[in-house]
This record gives structure tokens, C-alpha cells and sequence, in this order.
């Protein structure tokens, strides 16, 4: 791709570097940077007459006979001079940054690769015409700084700081790449908050022709939404990982997302949605070869009032076993927690699917917990509108029947009128006929 504006040569010098090349070649022989100074000023007579195609050939030239003889000091110092020249072509410098990138592998030194890694970064900073390769080399960087000098803030810092969203020259699946590795390195870090904001930057659509890709995110979401326990985004991920084609043909890969998805869908809070996941759940047919979790999603679907000691000992050891619910682990135990509330929560739902109202000490026996307590869970509850209930505490009842309004009084009561009205006019009939009958009769 040229970045250069169409222009025309006044001089072709193919001729020229055919015949000068194989000479530069023997000369360097003896004497690289006299070959190098050759090679410089050829460079200028081709880019003074603006022949583009044999100022490439030059700079892929000098390059290689630089690598060759491996003196990255002077590599370094013709990238800053030559990117430096009056009226350069960019194509060429692009050409020759491409050709230097080519040949880091070859460097044997680890502190001399950083440096001339870090000269082209300096020279493609803000040019458009490069960004590419500068993103290119920045992921090389932000690699070995990682790997093998294990600085993880620095390598963090280097790749974060690139906003390849914005480079037009780019292929869209390398860019999903780049921000997925963004995210990566935030999520070591610790930076969960950056992470889910970089992650905002690709558009979920454009994962679908990209398996890899979208594998690759929906599990670093899950690392962003388990830390901050978002339980219900958990499942949605692990449920979209769970229907990538190539998971799915992976029975052993499509169980452990699907164990997953059970895991943390008994985790969340009650809500329209996270009822409708659980069905979901409930109804695949894979949840028959989890045992463990085909019993818990059914006892936390059941209208049944569920005793937490007996849970505790007949799923709890099996649960231990499990990473999300790992006692060893500070996750493991906020998860073991939060799993017990929502048993509590649960059973208090069933309770008011049944009862209009209750005695607040019967309702401590059956929720087994202290008065404080359950008035913490109703008024949690209350407040995320999962369900109404009202404390009387002298009297000690708590009622889950909401007290009807003024409008809503009215119109019961004109209904029932109206029904009363028509249930007379119909007796009324009833009666007559009846009447009638008896009349002919007589």
C-alpha cells in the first residue's frame, strides 16, 4: 500500500543499481561502510530524482548488508538521518523500517534489539504512513519486556498506549488481536476497570467470522466480570463460549463452559433474566451428563422452601472440589457465601408465592435465620423489586399482599356492582320463567 502521492521519476536508475549492486557487494566485502556510504549516496540520487522504485530497492539493500554484518548501532543512526532527508519518500523509509523489523530476530543481544525497537518507534511516532509497522513493533517490544524482562507494568503501559482502533491500515481481524491483547495485559495488571473499557472497542458482530478471536474475548470478559462478580454476565459468556460451533463440536470443552454457566447463573441475583438463563440451563440436554449441577438447578427451580444444613452436607463437598466454589480461595468463599444467600432469597420468594401473610418469628424458623437477618434479606429484596412484602413489627407479621389504591378500590368495586347488577337481573329471569311454567301447569 503507498502512502506517497503518484510521481513521476526524472531519472531511472535501475540501469544504475543493476550495475553498481554486484561492485557494492564485493566491496563490502572488505569494507562494509564504504559500501554503506555507496549505497547513501545512491540513496540521495534516487530520491532527489524522486524514482521511487529504485530508492526501495536501496534501503532494502542497505538494510539487509547492515544485518548482515550486524553493526545495529549504524542501523540505527542511517533510520534517524535517512527519515530525517529533505524531500524523503515515504514509501522508502517504510520500506526500510519494514526490512529492519525483518532482521530483529537476528539480534543476539537482548538490550540492543530494545534499542533499535525503540529507534523506530521514535521515528514512526505520528505518521500515519507507518502506524502499522510501529504497532507491529511496539507488540514485539511489549512482548519481550513481558517474557523475558518481566516488567509487566512497562510491557502493559508500551501496548495500551497504541489506539489501533483508529488505524485505517490495519486488517480488522490484526486489530481485534491488538485490543485483545491489550486486554490481556490490563487483566494481569489488575486493571479490570481499562480492561472492560478497551473491550468496548470491538463490536461483538465482527467476532463471528473470527472463532479464535471471539473464544479469545468472551473468556477475557469473563476474567473482567468475575472479579467484579457480575454473576449473570459471567453466564452470558461462558453460554455464548459454550455455542461457538468449535466448542460445541469439543463435548469435554462444551461441558466445562456449561458447568460454568450452572455455577454462576445459581450465583446471580433473582431477576427476569437471570430466571430465564436458569430455564435455559434447565433445558439443555447436556445438563444430563453434569449430575451435580442437573440436581442443584433443580432444587433452585422447585417451589420448595430448601433446608441450607441439608444442601450444605449433601452438596457441599462436591462443590469445594470446584474452582468457583475452591474454600482455599478468597473468590471461593465470597462464591460459597453469595450461593447461600441466594438459597435464603430463594426460599423466601416460595414463601410468598404462598402465604398473603406470616408471623416474622415463623418466618425466621423457616428461613433459619435471626429477625435481623431476614429483615435485611425482605429489604434488599424490596429494593430490587423482586418482591413486596411490609414489616408490621408490633405486631410481628410481615405481609406480602400489596394494599390496593384508591383508582384500583374503585374500579374493584364498580366491577363487582356491575356483577352483582347482572347476577339480579339474571335471578330475576329465572324467576319469572319459573313462574310462567307454574302457571301453565295450573
Amino acid at each position: 500500500m503507498s502512502f506517497d502521492a503518484p510521481l513521476k521519476a526524472e531519472k531511472d536508475f535501475s540501469e544504475t543499481l543493476d550495475e553498481q549492486f554486484p561492485q557494492i557487494d564485493t566491496l563490502a566485502t572488505d569494507d562494509y561502510r564504504a559500501a554503506v556510504e555507496k549505497l547513501l549516496l545512491l540513496e540521495k540520487q534516487t530520491r532527489q530524482a524522486s524514482d521511487l522504485a529504485s530508492s526501495k530497492r536501496i534501503m532494502v539493500k542497505l538494510a539487509d548488508l547492515l544485518a548482515e554484518k550486524k553493526d545495529w548501532d549504524l542501523t540505527k543512526e542511517n533510520i534517524i538521518s535517512l527519515s530525517k532527508k529533505h524531500a524523503q519518500l515515504k514509501d522508502s523509509i517504510r520500506v526500510l523500517i519494514q526490512q529492519v523489523i525483518k532482521h530483529l530476530d537476528e539480534i543476539e543481544d537482548l538490550d540492543t534489539e530494545i534499542d533499535v525497537i525503540e529507534t523506530i518507534r521514535m521515528v514512526t511516532e505520528n505518521k500515519i504512513f507507518v502506524e502499522l509497522e510501529r504497532a507491529r513493533v511496539t507488540k514485539t517490544l511489549s512482548d519481550i519486556l513481558l517474557n523475558q524482562k518481566h516488567d509487566l507494568d512497562k510491557a502493559c503501559e508500551v501496548l495500551c498506549d497504541l489506539q489501533v482502533e483508529t488505524y485505517g491500515s490495519m486488517e480488522l481481524k490484526e486489530r481485534i488481536q491488538f485490543i485483545e491483547d491489550q486486554m490481556h495485559l490490563s487483566n494481569l495488571k489488575g486493571d479490570y476497570q481499562f480492561s472492560d473499557i478497551l473491550s468496548r472497542k470491538i463490536l461483538i458482530r465482527t467476532l463471528e467470522s473470527y472463532a479464535d478471536l471471539k473464544l479469545r474475548y468472551y473468556q477475557l470478559m469473563i476474567e473482567i466480570n468475575t472479579h467484579a462478580n457480575d454473576y449473570i454476565n459471567v453466564v452470558k459468556n461462558n453460554l455464548a463460549i459454550y455455542h461457538i460451533p468449535k466448542i460445541e463440536g469439543d463435548k469435554k470443552e462444551a461441558l466445562k463452559y456449561l458447568k460454568q454457566a450452572t455455577y454462576f447463573v445459581i450465583l446471580a441475583p433473582y431477576t427476569p433474566l437471570q430466571n430465564d438463563l436458569i430455564s435455559r440451563i434447565k433445558l439443555d440436554k447436556n445438563l444430563n451428563k453434569l449430575p451435580l449441577c442437573k440436581d442443584i438447578v433443580k432444587v433452585l427451580t422447585t417451589r420448595e422452601i430448601i433446608n441450607w444444613s441439608d444442601f450444605e452436607q449433601k452438596y457441599g463437598p462436591e462443590l469445594s472440589k470446584e474452582t468457583a466454589y475452591d474454600q482455599s480461595t478468597e473468590d471461593g468463599k465470597k462464591h460459597y457465601s453469595d450461593l447461600k444467600k441466594r438459597t435464603i432469597e430463594y426460599n423466601l420468594r416460595v414463601i410468598s408465592g404462598f402465604y398473603s401473610s406470616i408471623m416474622l418469628n415463623r418466618l425466621c424458623g423457616l428461613l433459619q435465620l435471626d429477625q435481623p437477618s431476614v429483615e435485611n434479606v425482605i429489604i434488599e429484596l424490596v429494593n430490587s423489586s423482586v418482591l413486596y412484602a411490609k414489616i408490621n413489627r408490633p405486631a410481628g407479621i410481615v405481609s406480602f399482599i400489596k394494599p390496593k389504591g384508591e383508582n384500583e378500590l374503585l374500579n374493584e368495586w364498580s366491577f363487582n356492582i356491575d356483577t352483582l347488577l347482572e347476577d339480579i337481573k339474571t335471578i330475576e329471569h329465572l324467576i319469572g320463567k319459573e313462574e310462567m311454567l307454574h302457571g301453565a301447569a295450573a
